[in-house]
């Protein structure tokens, strides 16, 4: 797995636990039956596993800033505060690794190209279902 990849799992699961602990039964513990289902005409596909649900700005921003030392941190422009919060190792090999996978070529760690790289870090979670308020994007 590559590094946006580690960083974008990181956010699109990042509720995981959440949505276990919604699911776990509270209240009765012998509901009523449910009522019977009418059978569709067509069968529906079934969702892809591997791909997850497209999440709002809001949604994403929450899953962000609920991880653990989100608070305090620039992750909104700062590519290695961004890989801090979601738990990957923001190394200058790491990003520079990033900047490869997302056709960033010459990448040397300036400030310049640290913006470039969490612009177009951010541009991919948008395109991928993650959408972002225009002032994080290009």
């Amino acid at each position: 797995m590559g590094i946006f990849a580690s960083i974008k799992n990181a956010i699109w699961h990042s509720d995981r636990d959440h949505a276990e602990e919604k699911a776990k039964p509270t209240g009765d513990p012998y509901p009523a039956a449910p009522a019977p289902m009418a059978t569709p005409s067509a069968p529906r596909p079934a969702p892809a596993a591997a791909e997850p649900e497209p999440i709002s700005q809001a949604a994403m921003e929450a899953r962000i800033a609920r991880m653990p030392g989100a608070e305090g941190r620039n992750w909104r422009t700062s590519i290695v505060d961004l890989m801090a919060v979601v738990g990957v190792d923001p190394s200058y090999e790491n990003r520079k690794e990033l900047a490869g996978e997302l056709g960033l070529t010459d990448y040397s760690g300036t400030a310049e190209q640290n913006i470039a790289l969490h612009h177009a870090v951010i541009n991919l979670l948008a395109a991928e279902g993650g959408a972002m308020p225009g002032m994080l994007r290009d």
